[in-house]
């Protein structure tokens, strides 16, 4: 599992979203736990007309797959909506639980754990945050 998993390009995203990346004056902030490992992420958004203009993802406690979406979450949130990171959410779930065949763009380095249904959740994490954050800041 590891080999496959854990692959060079995972881990290459784990170092990039890893550690407490904060806003100094979010907009809204939110904080979400994984039910399955315990890994947990808070994200900071700043908004400019209804879009994402900034986002910090705190990954510090988060397992390495969650970590390593923060990376992506965070790369490919700004200039976003609810809507369309909602729609990016759904996709990745789908991707993930083999309903759809293809990856949202950005996020194909997750196909491993398509076969490993309980690192799903971790992998969802830090859209999670994100759009607890937009939903908080109304």
């Amino acid at each position: 599992m590891a080999d496959t998993l854990y692959s060079a390009a995972i881990l290459r995203l784990k170092l990039a979203g890893e550690g407490a990346h904060r806003l100094p004056a979010p907009t809204a902030s939110a904080t979400r736990v994984s039910p399955v490992c315990g890994s947990k992420i808070i994200a900071d958004v700043a908004l400019a007309d209804g879009r994402i203009s900034a986002v910090a993802l705190d990954a510090a406690r988060a397992c390495t797959l969650g970590q390593a979406a923060a990376a992506v979450a965070a790369e490919r949130a700004v200039g976003a909506d609810a809507a369309s990171l909602a729609a990016t959410r759904t996709a990745l779930a789908d991707f993930l639980g083999k309903r759809a065949e293809a990856a949202p763009d950005g996020w194909a380095a997750f196909a491993p754990a398509r076969a490993h249904r309980a690192r799903h959740p971790s992998i969802l994490l830090p859209l999670d945050a994100i759009i607890a954050a937009l939903a908080a800041a109304g």
